[in-house]
């Protein structure tokens, strides 16, 4: 799944539902952002469905007639390609002490915009677009930037609430300078 320019750019009538869809949308990414500044990953984890997919694919630089090879594609190499469980995971590596990349924490701020909102195929799921930039400071000089885009599938749950089921990052750089990704995106 890659990031795709709205089917209209044309503005059509916007209904109450989609009024209130975007806002709920835009409060959970709202939400998100706080929680990872923060460092409340357990309580981030809990905006995931059980069967989430979270993958970074690898972009490469290639000419016009070859865009479409420039993302990565599934069961390549990526930059993440994670499950719930293995999100769990590298939380409770933060929480023992043993992440060194991440001792003394980084300081993060993550910015979410331009979210676009959509109905999926399935009932009750939903396709939610969003730019992204995520600023990372660490001890004194270290600083890294990170800006892209993401595509999430949105999930209704039983309570009415949403959960983030699948989500594909695509980062606007192809060689990340950073000296890790301890960071979620």
């Amino acid at each position: 799944m890659s990031i795709h320019p709205p089917e209209s750019t044309t503005p059509s009538a916007v209904s109450y539902d989609d009024i209130r869809l975007h806002f709920e949308v835009q409060r959970l990414y709202a939400v998100e952002a706080r929680l990872l500044d923060e460092h409340r990953y357990a309580d981030w984890l809990e905006l995931f469905a059980d069967d989430l997919h979270y993958w970074a694919p690898v972009r490469t630089n290639r000419l016009r007639r070859q865009q479409a090879l420039a993302d990565g594609s599934p069961g390549e190499v990526a930059i993440f390609d994670e499950t719930k469980a293995s999100l769990a995971w590298r939380i409770r590596r933060f929480d023992s002490g043993m992440a060194w990349a991440e001792d003394p924490p980084s300081r993060t701020r993550h910015l979410i915009t331009n979210v676009l909102v959509r109905a999926a195929d399935e009932p009750g799921e939903y396709i939610a677009e969003s730019a992204f930039l995520c600023y990372r400071n660490r001890l004194e000089r270290e600083v890294d930037i990170y800006a892209g885009g993401r595509t999430d599938t949105l999930r209704r749950t039983g309570d009415g609430g949403l959960l983030i089921a699948r989500r594909t990052i695509l980062l606007d750089q192809n060689v990340l300078l950073a000296k890790n990704i301890s960071t979620f995106l």
